[in-house]
């Protein structure tokens, strides 16, 4: 066998033995970090997403409609990350949430099983989870920036953005004024 065959039956046997080590060039430590931090987001984008369409389908009152639209196009948007965050985990090397166990564990937002949750409440507490989101997703970045990730840390970055503006469009309609 010459030395080049040899080279690609090692680096076949390599393959084999680890088939999602995705090659980076960022270190096993990075990676781990990383991929739990960027996992730990995913639990809780999956969390607000499930939260979201919650109140989506039990929104009730005189402003159903616009409250109905506007927590359908906020889910969408949640939605929309879960692909990203869980690739750029790939990308790096690790591994990804595999099941709703694992997001249960993981997740830092909180359940919300009642029965009847009146609008106001409902997206003030949207508007809370969106903030916890927002904290999480920074201290991700912060992790990014020390590791050096610029790639993850421009994506969440982006994300950053979208939950401050949900935040805001949540706090706008939830904000009591005051009439004097």
């Amino acid at each position: 066998m010459s030395k080049s065959d040899a080279k690609r039956e090692q680096q076949l046997q390599k393959r084999r033995a680890a088939p999602l080590a995705t090659p980076t060039d960022l270190s096993p430590k990075a990676t781990r970090d990383l991929g739990g931090a960027l996992n730990a987001v995913l639990a809780d984008v999956f969390a607000l997403y499930i939260k979201t369409k919650n109140f989506h389908w039990h929104m009730s009152g005189p402003h159903f409609r616009d409250y109905h639209l506007l927590l359908d196009e906020h889910s969408d948007q949640i939605f929309a990350i879960t692909d990203d965050i869980a690739e750029r985990v790939r990308k790096i090397g690790g591994r990804t949430l595999t099941s709703i166990g694992q997001i249960a564990k993981l997740t830092r937002v909180e359940n919300n099983d009642a029965e009847y949750v009146t609008p106001q409440d409902m997206l003030a507490e949207l508007r809370e989870d969106n903030k916890i989101l927002i904290g999480n997703l920074r201290k991700a970045h912060d992790l990014c920036d020390e590791y050096h990730d610029v790639a993850t840390a421009s994506l969440i970055e982006n994300w950053i953005d979208e939950a401050e503006r949900r935040m805001w469009f949540l706090f706008e309609i939830t904000r009591v004024h005051s009439e004097s």
